[in-house]
């Protein structure tokens, strides 16, 4: 399975009471696809505010995301808690969704050691016929999934990837020693030309909301030799992948790229609580950035 090299991690439309907003959801769809050149969207990872969603919620994005994509981009069901029995559970009944794949992050809160976390993805591998994406983010888990652990997980038939927030020096090291046909994935913005530049092979994103064609563009650019180009169009690019988390201080994902759907004329709504919406010093600073 080859989920592209750019992949959306869709966020959630929800509307004014806070219930998910269909009509929107097929909208953005159509416009990640079509005018944001993606080639895969993740449904109910963190950006789509996965934690504030109930498991009805996420089956009915399954299905709906499965039915209006039609073929023309993979979906892949984000899965993964700090549950192994419920994590087996639930992406089962995302391959009965008929997704492509599924994105499963690190055990959050209890912190497991590598040979726990080891079992807890080998256990959910076994469990499916689907590919499996590891979606490794230590800040919100608390938890590092190491290279040893990463290259163990890799020679599992379906184990076929990893979006990784971790260094540089650990994301080389992965890609050196993984097996043929493993993908490794960037899963920060700012790390999409670094990630290429040492043998990875995409990015998993959030600002392909707002500049997914020209990240398309740098990816093709790079790959193609273009390496001039590609730097000069990370360059024009940066400031809105770091901007998007840091407007002008460091903001939860997805409260800024939503407020920036909505001036880019795709307007999803708000977040959920915990989450708030940008104060008017966030947003001035989005208007700015995206304008």
């Amino acid at each position: 399975m080859d989920f592209g090299r750019l992949i959306t991690a869709m966020v959630t439309p929800f509307d004014a009471s806070g219930a998910i907003d269909w009509t929107t959801t097929g909208n953005l769809i159509d416009y990640l696809i079509e005018e944001q050149k993606s080639d895969s969207l993740v449904v109910a990872g963190t950006t789509g505010e996965s934690p504030t969603l109930s498991e009805e919620e996420k089956l009915e994005l399954f299905q709906f995301v499965v039915k209006h994509a039609a073929g023309r981009c993979k979906v892949i069901a984000g899965t993964g808690s700090n549950n192994t029995a419920h994590s087996i559970h639930l992406t089962k009944a995302a391959e009965a969704c008929g997704v492509d794949g599924i994105l499963l992050v690190a055990p959050y809160y209890n912190r497991p050691s590598q040979e726990g976390l080891y079992q807890h993805f080998k256990a959910v591998a076994e469990s499916t016929s689907l590919p499996m994406m590891l979606y490794n983010v230590e800040g919100r888990t608390g938890v590092n999934i190491s290279v040893d652990t990463t290259l163990r997980l890799a020679l599992i038939e379906n184990v076929v990837a990893t979006k990784d927030c971790a260094s540089l020096d650990q994301l080389t090291q992965i890609v050196s020693a993984a097996p043929s046909g493993f993908k490794v994935y960037s899963g920060e913005d700012s790390a999409t030309l670094p990630v290429l530049s040492v043998g990875g092979y995409g990015i998993v994103s959030v600002a392909s909301h707002i500049v997914g064609a020209e990240m398309k563009r740098l990816i093709e650019a790079y790959l193609q030799g273009h390496v001039q180009e590609a730097a000069r169009l990370n360059g024009r690019l940066f400031p809105v992948f770091k901007g998007l988390f840091q407007c002008p201080h460091p903001v939860p994902n997805p409260v800024a790229v939503k407020y920036a759907l909505g001036l880019k004329g795709v307007p999803v709504g708000d977040v959920r609580l915990p989450l708030v919406t940008v104060n008017e010093m966030e947003a001035e600073f989005i208007r700015a950035l995206i304008h």
